[in-house]
């Protein structure tokens, strides 16, 4: 179990764009079980098998990503195409640990949206709503424990749940005073703020790597005010321009311009992962914009557990389901409207995380660990559990009393999700298994029931 006698004694032949573009282009296709799975399958290619980066370089990078709005894994897939190819290396990286998941979610939403009504996809869904609220728990659990040290942290996290069960406050509201309270907090009692925020410390040599604890940080990779400049230029001139167009075609109370306005503010937003955004893209897309009704959103989220890349790329069924429904195109083109969307809000959405890594990424690193910067963050995520938690109960109830609390109980649907949380919390059952599970007993009972 040591590992130690296998260790490589030579260093890896360098690796060459085209040879770092199919491994991308593979992990955009293989990239399941949320973040945790994703950066596993990272550690494993990257650090143990291929060396192409040594674990300390690797959880140094893991740790920036940690501490930006937006997906770490992919923003973390970026960052080290970025660190071995350059620019071209961060958008190539970055770009297909997305476009997968946007494909293969266009093609879903059209059959959800076209063909849920069929008792088989029904029934499927029937089964899968009850998994993903005890998914939505466990990862209110798994951040908890996590985040919550100290008896102030939990206040914040009650907090936060009261601002958003309770007083129906937005998001960033509550996003915003956590971030105050972290600020101010750190600077007069800095020890409720100091929580291990690393993912560990490193624990094997894999052997020399491309990338190791010595190798100088390349030239492109070092900071200098005429870059920093430069890419934030480029970025915020791609986000004006296609903002630009969207307002010249359709106008500001467009469809497609309001879900390109709404989902950048979605993007700066992201902390704490795609589960401490959703409270957020529900507040909008069903509550304020009605792009989808709140069944529509459990089922999106659904399906962006059962298929590879972020979790944040619900957003793009989200996007497919509004644009359908607005007929942005027209009622004859329902498909496009929603292909269109989709791609809208998947670029609002991840813009700004190329811009965060191409700019940021010798900028930041240099405060990792400065207090002044991680206590905002701390408070943040601890918020980040108590809306987590909302956000569980807001699906629980949907699932469990599907025509309100007037209406009858949905005992099925209880213990489906009760034998998912005994799965995930005892069984540690991965996503896809336990998924595939629940859709299996979903399906059954609907095709055996009576009615």
């Amino acid at each position: 179990m040591s590992g130690i006698a296998a260790t490589p004694a030579t260093r890896p032949e360098p690796v060459s764009f085209w040879q770092a573009l199919a491994f991308w282009l593979k992990l955009g296709f293989i990239s399941f079980g949320g973040p945790a799975g994703q950066i596993a399958i990272m550690h494993t290619e990257l650090v143990e098998r291929r060396r192409w980066i040594s674990e300390k370089r690797f959880l140094h990078a893991l740790n920036y990503c940690m501490v930006l709005p937006g997906p770490e894994a992919q923003q973390l897939a970026t960052y080290i195409g970025w660190l071995m190819h350059r620019t071209r290396g961060g958008l190539v990286a970055g770009g297909l640990f997305v476009l997968p998941s946007l494909f293969i979610l266009i093609a879903l939403s059209w059959i959800y949206i076209a063909y849920g009504q069929l008792p088989v996809v029904a029934g499927l869904f029937y089964g899968i709503k009850p998994a993903v609220t005890a998914l939505v728990l466990h990862a209110a659990h798994r951040i908890g424990t996590r985040a919550l040290k100290n008896g102030w942290l939990w206040a914040i996290a009650a907090g936060a749940f009261v601002a958003i069960f309770a007083l129906d406050l937005p998001f960033p509201l509550i996003v915003l005073a956590a971030a105050l309270i972290g600020h101010f907090g750190g600077r007069l009692k800095p020890q409720i703020f100091v929580v291990g925020g690393g993912h560990g410390t490193v624990q094997k040599n894999y052997g020399e790597a491309l990338i190791d604890d010595d190798t100088p940080t390349p030239a492109h990779a070092l900071f200098t005010r005429a870059r920093l400049a430069r890419v934030l230029l480029i970025g915020g001139g791609l986000w004006l321009v296609a903002m630009g167009l969207l307002l010249a075609q359709w106008g500001w109370q467009g469809t497609l311009t309001q879900m390109g306005w709404f989902f950048t503010k979605a993007a700066l937003l992201t902390f704490g992962g795609a589960y401490a955004v959703l409270p957020y893209v529900y507040q909008g897309a069903v509550e304020q914009y009605q792009w989808l009704n709140a069944t529509q959103m459990i089922d999106g989220l659904a399906l962006g557990e059962t298929t590879p890349g972020p979790l944040i790329m619900v957003v793009a069924f989200v996007g497919f389901v509004g644009g359908w429904v607005k007929a942005v195109f027209g009622p004859d083109a329902l498909f496009l409207a929603g292909a269109a969307a989709a791609t809208v809000v998947t670029f609002f959405t991840f813009l700004p995380s190329f811009v965060f890594i191409l700019a940021g990424g010798p900028l930041i690193e240099t405060t990792h660990g400065n207090l002044k910067f991680t206590a905002p963050l701390t408070a943040i995520t601890a918020a980040v559990v108590g809306v987590i938690l909302n956000l569980a109960l807001f699906f629980a109830y949907h699932v469990l009393w599907p025509q309100g609390f007037a209406g009858s109980f949905d005992w099925p649907s209880a213990l489906i999700a009760l034998a998912a949380l005994l799965a995930l919390f005892r069984f540690k059952l991965g996503v896809p298994s336990l998924l595939a599970g629940c859709a299996a007993v979903g399906l059954a009972f609907t095709l055996l029931s009576p009615v």
